[in-house]
């Protein structure tokens, strides 16, 4: 049996848990998130914890096991606390900007490049180089982010592009003059 799945999570006093046959709802002060359960896998509440178990005793339940233990621990985390992800912008000219809903980004390119934010991702600049991606949805808030970097990766020579805060980009040596 998978040892992280052993452990139970912990439901903080803000956040409600309810289980319905193979469907769980999570509601906390950040908002609401809900989860289809598979049936080679049980999940009960006791007390202020949720206990996953594997239904069946075969290899498939056990990984299940381990993987719906964190995906049910990110959400009661997301809805109590949140997650968010930074990036930077490394770039002469390279800057952002929020317009509604929106991010705008201009980052070397003839045109600025828009992308919009899906419901429950909120999108943040901070000294037109810093973006802070937000939500209570760990796949979610972490693919936007995904979407903003693949617009300009960084480039091995100069560095330049979006980032991750606190990335290190391997540089390569440029061409050597006579």
């Amino acid at each position: 049996m998978a040892r992280l799945g052993k452990l139970p999570v912990k439901i903080p006093n803000k956040v409600q848990v309810s289980i319905k046959d193979n469907h769980v709802h999570i509601k906390g002060p950040k908002g609401e998130l809900s989860l289809d359960i598979t049936n080679k896998v049980l999940v009960e509440s006791v007390e202020d914890t949720l206990v996953i178990k594997p239904a069946l005793d075969n290899k498939n339940a056990e990984k299940l096991h381990g993987t719906y233990r964190k995906l049910l621990s990110n959400m009661v985390e997301g809805v109590s606390d949140g997650f968010e992800k930074k990036l930077e912008l490394q770039g002469v000219g390279f800057r952002s900007q929020v317009q509604g809903k929106s991010l705008i980004l201009n980052v070397g390119f003839s045109h600025q490049v828009t992308i919009e934010s899906p419901p429950g991702i909120n999108l943040a600049v901070e000294n037109n180089t810093n973006i802070i991606v937000s939500g209570i949805d760990k796949q979610l808030v972490g693919q936007i982010a995904a979407n903003i970097k693949s617009v300009r990766p960084p480039e091995p020579y100069k560095g330049k592009g979006i980032r991750y805060a606190g990335e290190y980009v391997r540089r390569k040596v440029g061409k050597a003059g006579k």
